[in-house]
């Protein structure tokens, strides 16, 4: 089989109030690795627009769905053979059970939510994994998970249609403009050629 396919489910988005925090959540979602990020019920042309702009310009193939009900999307899931792990403060430590699911080598679908998650999703997961047992934020639990589950790979990941990439420097920001060959440098906004 090839790479497992990791996708993030975002529950209880709501358009305008939520759009910053699911927007972030997003870009971490592609940044470390995942596919897709998947919204049930809602759609928030602000948050695809935003996201879809970055896959745009820094590359990749990362999609944002807008989907039916958030039971049927996770039902559907584990009916294919994919795994359903669910972040919570609640669960079972990080570290406990990360080695388990990454050798299990099947699709994952990571769920993350904000304050009120549906009870039933805890009966409905595979695993309900925590960050912590301490109240924290849904963006960052994610980024925890999938840095642990690609062991730090994530930060060599290689996006392909890339019109910029970043070029890691100790001291400033450098962007190169793919295809024009130039170089735009932060602290003077001018191109190098």
């Amino acid at each position: 089989m090839a790479n497992p396919r990791v996708v993030v489910l975002r529950l209880g988005h709501r358009p305008v109030r939520d759009e910053r925090v699911s927007t972030h959540l997003a870009l971490v979602a592609r940044a470390f690795g995942a596919s897709e990020i998947i919204f049930p019920e809602q759609e928030d042309v602000n948050v695809r627009r935003k996201v879809e702009d970055v896959v745009e310009r820094f590359g990749g193939s990362f999609k944002v769905s807008f989907e039916r009900s958030w039971h049927n999307i996770i039902r559907e899931w584990t009916a294919r053979g994919g795994v359903v792990v669910h972040l919570t403060m609640y669960g079972v430590p990080l570290p406990e059970v990360i080695d388990e699911i990454r050798s299990i080598n099947r699709d994952i679908m990571v769920v993350v939510g904000g304050a009120k998650v549906p009870r039933e999703v805890y009966s409905m997961a595979t695993y309900n994994v925590s960050v912590t047992n301490q109240p924290h934020s849904e963006i960052a639990a994610l980024a925890v998970f999938l840095d642990h589950y690609f062991d730090g790979k994530e930060f060599y990941l290689e996006f392909e249609g890339a019109k910029l990439r970043v070029i890691p420097s100790p001291s400033g920001k450098n962007v190169v403009s793919i295809g024009k060959q130039s170089i735009l440098t932060a602290e003077s906004g001018e191109n190098i050629q």
